[in-house]
């Protein structure tokens, strides 16, 4: 039996053709937290599999002062972000012509980041560090203490990793003449992890602090409203997921604060063997604390052009403004400089707003192809140096291709130009400028669809 691409039936081909295009840059985004696998029509089934390969490159201050903010142009940090993938997969079906069933998985959040050179690099040379430091003004005593906590991890290189897993059951309940609208929610399931290393005189006092975040499940929902009108291929659907409060075990240490206790401890007349146990115990902590994951709201609209052609638009958003990480001996640490509050470790100035619009055309009876353009607000300028881009524009390419009547395969790629941003410290100072940086998004998808 050939297959061929209805009007109806239309809203498939882009549904699942530009399996690039939801994936963005702000904040620790990634997935999109995509759920038009369960507005498709019939039984439905994805797999997909996304490729990113970002190059973000600047330079680093020349100025290591941790009490000066004046940014100074300095070294070349090369490309600091990690290649990076993750799988999503979704399934639903019709449980009769009023409710719904599905399941949906993916990986919302993320970071991969590495400095490989530049001072996002602990140095090997205790002497020079510290010679750096005096150089740029900070006293000796400070500028010892930096460089011996720097020598404690000589020769690592800044590094974060931020890994998630979410699982998401959806029961939905089409109403009204024609069976036009749909109410849909179901519960969230999400598993977050983070591993950070700060290295090199670019954080200063903070140099050597190493955390580990066990992996935490704890749950939230998912809640939304969807029209169609299947005689000109037109959905509709709006989507909101609440934030997920995660408590977390986390093991840290903090170089600088255990050379700052063991000195006090000699200072007052204790053993070096005593200092020396005072200082490990004041450097290192296993405690928890706690992470809020976003709250989100997506748009998803869709048109029948003619009889072969689609138009698309998303819209989605995200308050990064009010996410931060604020790991317990990092922020104790920093109350020292920074008042009672302390310092969060990451931290957003702004929301993330993301737009793309997108058309698809079918060109022979199992074959469709698609173009998209989009554009992320990012989530501030300057923003922390463990991710420092500014949102994106791209351009997006896509093709499916129907293998027999009910399965298909996909493929897209989209390439992005960052938005410039600088990077900046907790404390407020610029260690970090980043211009002129794009990457590529390639995705492949396999999908299953049995309409009735």
């Amino acid at each position: 039996m050939r297959t061929t691409f209805h009007l109806k039936t239309l809203a498939v081909a882009i549904a699942t053709l530009s399996v690039a295009s939801v994936t963005n840059a702000a904040g620790l985004d990634r997935s999109g937290q995509d759920v038009t696998a369960f507005l498709q029509d019939g039984t439905y089934a994805e797999a997909v599999y996304t490729y990113i390969d970002a190059d973000v490159s600047g330079y680093d201050s020349a100025n290591v002062n941790p009490n000066q903010n004046d940014y100074e142009r300095g070294n070349k940090t090369g490309d600091i972000a990690e290649s990076y993938d993750f799988f999503r997969y979704g399934v639903k079906t019709d449980i009769n012509d009023t409710f719904s069933i599905g399941v949906l998985y993916d990986e919302p959040f993320g970071a991969a980041a590495e400095y490989t050179q530049s001072n996002f690099v602990a140095s090997e040379d205790r002497n020079a560090s510290g010679g750096a430091l005096v150089g740029d003004g900070v006293d000796p005593q400070t500028a010892g203490a930096i460089a011996l906590a720097e020598s404690a991890t000589a020769g690592e290189n800044t590094n974060v990793e931020v890994r998630s897993e979410s699982l998401t059951g959806i029961l939905g309940m089409k109403f009204g003449a024609n069976k036009e609208f749909q109410v849909y929610g179901g519960p969230v399931a999400q598993r977050i992890r983070a591993d950070v290393k700060l290295r090199g005189l670019a954080y200063g006092p903070a140099t050597g602090y190493t955390s580990t975040s066990n992996p935490d499940m704890d749950y939230g929902y998912i809640a939304g409203i969807s029209y169609s009108k299947p005689e000109i291929a037109l959905k509709a659907a709006l989507t909101y997921r609440s934030e997920i409060d995660h408590d977390i075990d986390i093991a840290e240490n903090y170089p600088i604060a255990g050379i700052l206790a063991q000195g006090a401890a000699l200072q007052q007349g204790a053993t070096p063997a005593q200092a020396a146990a005072i200082g490990a115990a004041a450097a290192n902590r296993s405690s928890n604390y706690e992470i809020t994951t976003p709250e989100s709201v997506n748009f998803d609209f869709q048109t029948g052009i003619n009889p072969t052609t689609l138009a698309t638009a998303k819209v989605r958003w995200v308050p990064w403004s009010d996410f931060v990480i604020t790991p317990p001996l990092y922020n104790d640490v920093s109350k020292r400089n920074y008042g009672p509050d302390g310092l969060n470790l990451v931290e957003y100035e702004d929301d993330q707003w993301m737009v793309e619009l997108g058309l698809a055309k079918r060109v022979a009876p199992a074959l469709a192809i698609s173009g998209t353009v989009g554009w992320d607000s990012g989530a501030g300028d300057p923003t922390t140096s463990l991710g420092p881009v500014d949102g994106y524009y791209s351009v997006g390419l896509g093709a499916k291709y129907n293998v027999t009547e009910n399965w298909a395969v996909s493929a897209g790629g989209k390439y992005l130009w960052f938005g410039d941003a600088k990077g900046r410290l907790p404390s407020g100072k610029i260690v970090g400028d980043f211009q002129d940086n794009d990457g590529y998004i390639l995705g492949l998808k396999l999908s299953y669809q049995d309409i009735k």
